[in-house]
């Protein structure tokens, strides 16, 4: 935020939010500008302590298991699809997954062969 304020003050102008009635040209609107980002980042720090703890609570209690990997899942249907001569894209809408996924098990038989 800090360095978006910086980069518009570098080019001879000011950030002005109506909503807030904040404009970054005096010293105050810089100042508040740079007390609510660090309340944000404040926030965002909070809620990710939070979400580590519920999760380590959760794990305690044997009920949080982590994302189920899919893709890899469907690793050998990509095999198959891809030998049947389907597009990347095209095996990736069949299969419900990304096309990211589809080159990584392509990515991952290459590494191993």
């Amino acid at each position: 935020l800090v360095a978006i304020v910086d980069r518009i003050k570098a080019k001879g102008a000011s950030l002005r939010i109506l909503a807030m009635n904040l404009d970054t040209a005096g010293p105050t609107g810089t100042l508040m500008l740079n007390v609510l980002g660090s309340v944000a980042q404040f926030e965002r720090e909070m809620m990710l302590e939070r979400q580590r703890e519920g999760i380590a609570k959760a794990k305690g209690e044997g009920k949080y298991k982590g994302r189920k990997p899919t893709a890899r899942a469907k690793a050998d249907d990509v095999r198959r699809l891809r030998a049947e001569g389907l597009t990347a894209e095209q095996v990736a809408d069949r299969l419900g997954i990304s096309i990211r996924s589809v080159f990584r098990v392509k990515s991952e038989d290459t590494q191993a062969a």
